[in-house]
């Protein structure tokens, strides 16, 4: 008699979480709860924001999320990968070999950024500005904002690609044996947690999260993706803050 056929699908056993579920369920309330905050925060302020002589430093925010970034990435690492039995090195992805590993990926960060320019060009044009109100006044201001900025924003390459693109997309390809619905359900949350910049950019920021996807499959690496956010961020903040 012939044995019955097996399932063409993987359990998520045979998949390998990289957590425990009731971890990436916590996180994703947590990315959750923090966007929820950010849009009251938003709606409760003034229309226009505080002018920037009444605006005050922006270096107790800045290093404020400078520590939510890296105790997030610390929740993942310390809370959730350990005890999935996954190592960052494993989160991150190909390493590494020579300099012309890291011009390549500086390269393809580089590229990507251009595209992207091409493509937040358009959306802009056929769909319109952000819709959320006074992000200007965050922006940075002298020497001291500019550099804490920086430092924000690599950080944010590091931790955000760590926990999107590395953690939330490998768990989810994991539970639900689709690549495609990895990249579109972590591309979707990345922009649910971006909810204080407005309705507009979460479905912008939702595209840039599925594009960012695309590229850690690409290149089996978070590098590249980190690169590019870190510097999207840093470009972002410095040229706005001059017009």
């Amino acid at each position: 008699m012939n044995e019955p056929l097996a399932s063409s699908v993987a359990t998520p056993q045979e998949r390998r979480l990289i957590a425990p579920v009731r971890h990436t369920v916590i996180l994703i309330a947590i990315l959750f709860a923090i966007a929820a905050f950010g849009v009251y925060s938003q709606r409760s302020g003034p229309a226009n924001g505080p002018g920037p002589a009444a605006r005050g430093s922006m270096l107790p925010l800045y290093l404020s999320l400078i520590a939510a970034e890296w105790g997030l990435l610390r929740f993942v690492v310390a809370r959730g990968l350990r005890r999935g039995g996954t190592s960052f090195r494993e989160l991150l992805g190909r390493r590494w070999s020579s300099w012309r590993d890291v011009a390549r990926d500086v390269a393809i960060a580089a590229a990507a950024w251009a595209g992207w320019l091409a493509i937040n060009a358009a959306s802009e044009r056929f769909v319109g500005p952000g819709s959320a109100k006074g992000l200007a006044t965050f922006l940075p201001h002298g020497p001291a904002e500019v550099a804490a900025w920086i430092v924000l924003s690599i950080s944010a390459g590091v931790c955000e690609e760590a926990v999107y693109r590395g953690y939330l997309q490998q768990q989810f390809e994991a539970l639900s044996g689709s690549p495609a619905a990895a990249v579109v359900g972590q591309g979707v949350i990345f922009g649910i947690s971006h909810a204080y910049q407005g309705v507009t950019n979460v479905v912008v920021i939702a595209v840039l999260g599925v594009l960012y996807g695309l590229l850690a499959r690409w290149r089996k690496s978070l590098k590249p993706g980190m690169i590019l956010h870190a510097w999207m961020d840093i470009f972002g903040g410095l040229l706005e803050r001059s017009f």
